[in-house]
């Protein structure tokens, strides 16, 4: 066995390597400046981690977040791994401690923020270090194109005087061609070694349905799930506090997250969640960047994201470990207005040009009828080979389509004639009014009531014309105006089809996940013993509240799971077992085997199918 192999092996207790990681790793240790594309739970850390053992000097490590630092400092403490990190949370004693110890060399990784890197004085320190390279995580922070830029990051190039004749890894999980292209710019790489993973997360189920009344859908989701950790996205701090405030009353552990909190507020709930205290974080785009929590089972979007970058990011926080995870977005029209009043709010012109683009993206993601996963895909400038990913609901439960010839005549009508009427766009819940043939204080204003197509579509109600509007949004047959509103105009091509009557094919709306489906194997399944799972989960939190420590620290959810199939009663059956290395092993093994050796003297194996 090489000796990379055998130091992941014993060190970190995984088998085999990620795709791309064994080249990124050789290509750092070689000396040469490295640009790598990984997605979420693809093992970036590990391009840094395992060369940091295998040389002498610091490994340097530059990461955006203080509660993503001690996470990982923790796990790589218990694989057994010298390492540390410097910022705010320390106290004065503490980090002279460990100052003291890099300068008598100590550690051999250091997790830092941008800003303490480049503080005055800090140079010389660096240089005494004996510093053998530096990794930038999260470097598409260092892009103003990127969905998460830091100004603070632009000032890390100066590292490159600093220490001139060492490479620099940058890591990312999400970066398109133009902000790959700003990373090398902006950090100076020179001739970089460059690597782009695939971005298909196939343990992960995406599924989008229309928002109706978003607090019941949630708990219908949730309430299927009760045992599992996950994260519900809101646009707003009133939203998250509301959300969390709701699932709590209804029995479920649930807390919000957002910049409104205070400090120990946030560090409070987000340690509860760390640590499987708390099943639900309900978070504002504050909370996620860098968490590496891995056993996150699912994700809901109650708004719509920003844009794609941004919802791929966020998606990517459950299912890190590789087990089947699942992502819901749910939808609406009314989502797309708030986005739009953003927009309108930013003072830079091709600011506001270049977020409705990447909404209009959004848009086509959530309103299509294909492959979400092909879709999400496409963006990152990859093609997804297969015609059924099996794992979103566009491919595992194919919506209909049908002729919508007339409705579609009947909708481009209306638009066209309250337009002609009024001498303004409307937005979709008026039209919608308009064809139903409601009674509103706008409608008798405007007289809309008097107009040749008020009450022609009463044939359908207000929910299924809002999925006739919105499929011809994503067909291109009407567009969001420019302005504050989201007003409705026609395009030039539902002006053609409305001239012409050409035939247009509608796909039936969305609706929500069946829950009586026959069973198919996921991406990422590991079939196991389910009861003896949770018993195991039960001894894992003890270990880990023993030792103030997140669950994972001690192992994760795989680990658990290959533990619950194979019954092995003595640490030499462990052998093999992902996540348990020579560290682990030696503190935990003996009790997990005593665990499992007592749990079979009252209970039977389980056999599995696959």
């Amino acid at each position: 066995m090489d000796e990379l192999l055998r130091n992941l092996k014993s060190t970190f207790g995984y088998q085999a390597f990620r795709p791309l990681q064994r080249e990124i790793i050789e290509a750092t240790l070689g000396g040469r400046d490295v640009l790598a594309l990984l997605p979420t739970g693809g093992g970036k850390s590990m391009c840094f981690q395992l060369p940091a053992l295998l040389g002498p000097g610091l490994t340097v490590v530059v990461s955006p977040l203080i509660a993503l630092m001690k996470d990982q400092v923790d796990q790589l403490q218990a694989a057994g791994v010298a390492a540390t990190f410097l910022n705010s949370t320390l106290k004065e004693k503490e980090a002279r401690s460990r100052l003291a110890g890099l300068h008598n060399g100590e550690w051999r990784l250091l997790y830092a923020a941008p800003e303490r890197l480049l503080l005055d004085g800090w140079e010389e320190k660096l240089r005494q270090w004996n510093v053998a390279r530096l990794a930038i995580d999260e470097a598409h922070c260092i892009s103003e194109w990127g969905h998460d830029f830091r100004p603070e990051y632009r000032q890390l190039a100066r590292l490159r005087a600093t220490l001139p004749d060492i490479p620099v890894l940058a890591l990312t999980a999400t970066a398109t061609e133009r902000v790959r292209e700003d990373i090398v710019q902006r950090l100076k790489l020179r001739e970089p070694a460059v690597f782009v993973a695939s971005f298909n997360r196939p343990n992960l189920t995406y599924r989008v349905i229309p928002k109706q009344q978003p607090m019941k859908q949630i708990v219908e989701f949730v309430r299927k799930r009760s045992e599992d950790s996950g994260i519900v996205y809101c646009a707003s701090r009133a939203t998250a506090e509301r959300t969390a405030a709701g699932l709590s009353e209804r029995g479920f552990s649930a807390r919000p997250y957002h910049a409104g909190l205070t400090g120990t507020e946030r560090h409070d709930n987000q340690e509860s969640f760390l640590r499987d205290e708390t099943r639900i974080i309900c978070a504002t785009i504050a909370f996620g960047m860098g968490i590496n929590k891995p056993n996150v089972r699912w994700v809901v979007h109650y708004d719509l994201p920003k844009n794609l970058e941004s919802y791929y990011q966020e998606t990517g926080r459950a299912g890190r470990d590789g087990l089947p995870s699942e992502c819901l977005l749910l939808y609406s029209a009314g989502d797309v207005a708030k986005q739009l009043h953003f927009i309108t709010e930013m003072s830079d012109s091709q600011e506001q040009q270049r977020a409705r683009r990447q909404l209009q993206t959004m848009l086509h993601y959530a309103e299509q009828a294909g492959c979400r996963r092909a879709d999400v895909l496409s963006y990152f400038g990859e093609t997804f080979a297969d015609e059924n990913c099996g794992g979103c609901d566009n491919c595992l439960e194919p919506r209909e389509t049908y002729d919508g010839t007339v409705l579609a005549q009947k909708f481009l009508s209306c638009v066209v004639r309250i337009r002609q009427a009024s001498r303004f766009s409307v937005g979709m819940n008026h039209i919608i009014e308009v064809l139903t043939g409601a009674e509103t204080e706008k409608i008798r204003r405007w007289n809309h009531d008097q107009i040749s197509t008020y009450g022609i579509g009463r044939e359908l109600n207000r929910q299924q014309w809002a999925g006739v509007g919105r499929e011809l949004l994503r067909l291109g047959m009407v567009g969001v105006a420019d302005g504050q509103f989201a007003t409705l105009e026609l395009t030039k091509t539902g002006a053609e089809a409305l001239r012409t009557r050409k035939p247009v094919t509608l796909t039936k709306q969305m609706e929500l996940p069946v829950a009586k489906r026959a069973r198919r194997s996921r991406s990422g399944e590991i079939q196991c013993d389910e009861v003896l799972f949770e018993h195991l989960r039960g001894v894992r939190k003890r270990l880990a509240d023993e030792r103030h420590v997140p669950a994972y620290v001690v192992c994760g959810d795989v680990t658990l799971r290959e533990l619950a199939r194979a019954y092995p009663t003595s640490v030499d059956a462990m052998e093999g077992i992902s996540g348990l290395g020579k560290k682990k092993l030696a503190e935990y093994g003996e009790l997990f085997a005593q665990e499992i050796t007592e749990y079979l003297a009252t209970h039977g194996r389980v056999t599995f199918s696959d």
